[in-house]
């Protein structure tokens, strides 16, 4: 590949995730491809189009012109609109169809990487009409595909790449919006820090603090005197953080000390994609 260096990581990351995608659905008998995902509303059929949707989008095609029935209940918001395009105008397509699409897709993306000489700062297209940063598009992809592997393997039950490099791709995003979690959308108090502390195949112990200004951060430094510690395994971490399930659903699964009531509008503030 000659992919920018910084791109390397997301570009290797996103080609383990799409690759085991590939092979988890290639042998699929067509009933298979309607057993529902953690993904709400949608297939693994739908799942797969939403991947190759994507990928099309990341190669310049155009968008599909289709209307979208008015009866899918989890389309909500425009950006979740936008996102079903792809995904109901392949909601026929047999499972031939979809694996072909699929093979086509990623023959034409592992072309495009090993000719990128872009740098990392280009601006490329993103939904809604919006532009982003090569770079950011690289890594929203990389994340992509991982958590959607992982909505695959659960439908299927064929658990794996917990600890991939999309998986680490996954932390390092997640991690990023973490501060925003507890400062803005739980409304933490000033000078509170919060610890995570999570175990598993992807293990790392963080806290988040929020400064006098309600600003928050997060580092890897211990803390004397948490307002809430959360211990959990990395799996509930990533399905409550992309809202797979709801924190009741898997209140067994994390350990709370320190202040409830704040642990509990943190947890019900947690689910960051959209």
């Amino acid at each position: 590949m000659t992919v920018h260096p910084s791109l390397q990581t997301y570009a290797d990351a996103w080609t383990h995730s799409i690759e085991a995608i590939a092979e988890l659905v290639q042998p699929l008998p067509e009933g298979e491809w309607n057993r529902a995902t953690p993904c709400p509303g949608w297939s693994v059929r739908d799942i797969v189009s939403h991947v190759i949707g994507m990928e099309c989008e990341m190669l310049g095609d155009p968008r599909p012109i289709h209307s979208l029935p008015r009866d899918l209940y989890h389309v909500q918001s425009d950006f979740s609109r936008y996102m079903e395009m792809q995904v109901d105008v392949r909601r026929h397509h047999t499972a031939p169809e979809m694996t072909s699409e699929l093979e086509y897709i990623l023959i034409r993306r592992a072309r495009m990487l090993r000719n990128e000489s872009r740098s990392p700062d280009t601006l490329v297209r993103a939904p809604l009409g919006a532009e982003q940063s090569l770079e950011v598009a690289y890594r929203m992809r990389a994340f992509d595909v991982w958590v959607h592997e992982q909505d695959l393997r659960v439908a299927l039950n064929k658990p794996g790449n917990l600890d991939s490099p999309g998986a680490l791709v996954a932390r390092d995003n997640l991690l990023t919006v973490l501060p925003k979690v507890i400062a803005k959308d739980a409304g933490a108090p000033p000078h509170t820090a919060v610890v995570f502390d999570v175990s598993g195949p992807v293990e790392f112990m963080r806290t988040v603090r929020v400064d006098a200004d309600g600003r928050g951060t997060v580092d890897g430094a211990p803390s004397l005197g948490p307002a809430v510690t959360f211990a959990l395994d990395w799996e509930t971490y990533v399905r409550l953080a992309c809202g797979r399930v709801k924190p009741a659903a898997v209140a067994d699964r994390i350990k709370v000390e320190g202040d409830e009531d704040l642990a509990a509008v943190i947890l019900a503030n947690f689910a960051v994609t959209p």
